[in-house]
């Protein structure tokens, strides 16, 4: 290693997510529910360069391994992350997200005549689309600032 490269250290049990739009590592750990109180060890790197996608993050999650809906709206935002799941300091588990069909209870309606918007016990049904979701109960389709409809 050269003395201008940065080293962080291995994890010994949790979640290594690769391969994160560069810039979009906040908008991940808020989308998870990772705010670091809950004891976790958490490294960030962000805006490094990356052949593939020219500017990634890379999240470690120390003492947390991400569960499938939890993998399934991080695909929304970070379609092209790599999931590596590590235990006594070894990569047990390596997986690239895949795009679910529907995403259900976990994005909000903008469009305020939908009726999960009515306060009825409706949960929110999406369809993924290429390039957004579109709402299967009034057909919004949203496409632009998606993480920030995940975080609403």
């Amino acid at each position: 290693m050269s003395e201008h490269e940065l080293r962080v250290s291995k994890i010994r049990n949790g979640t290594v997510i690769d391969h994160v739009s560069g810039g979009q590592s906040l908008n991940v750990l808020a989308i998870l529910g990772i705010d670091g109180t809950e004891g976790s060890v958490l490294s960030i790197a962000m805006n490094v360069p990356s052949g593939r996608l020219g500017r990634k993050d890379i999240l470690k999650i120390e003492g947390r391994e991400l569960n499938q809906d939890e993998v399934d709206v991080l695909s929304l935002i970070a379609p092209e992350a790599t999931i590596n799941i590590i235990r006594d300091f070894e990569v047990v588990e390596k997986s690239r997200v895949e795009r679910p069909h529907r995403v259900r209870g976990i994005l909000s309606c903008p469009n305020h005549n939908c009726i999960t918007q009515s306060g009825e016990p409706v949960r929110s049904d999406f369809e993924v689309l290429d390039d957004g979701v579109r709402c299967l109960y009034c057909g919004t389709i949203v496409r632009e600032h998606l993480a920030q409809h995940l975080l609403e």
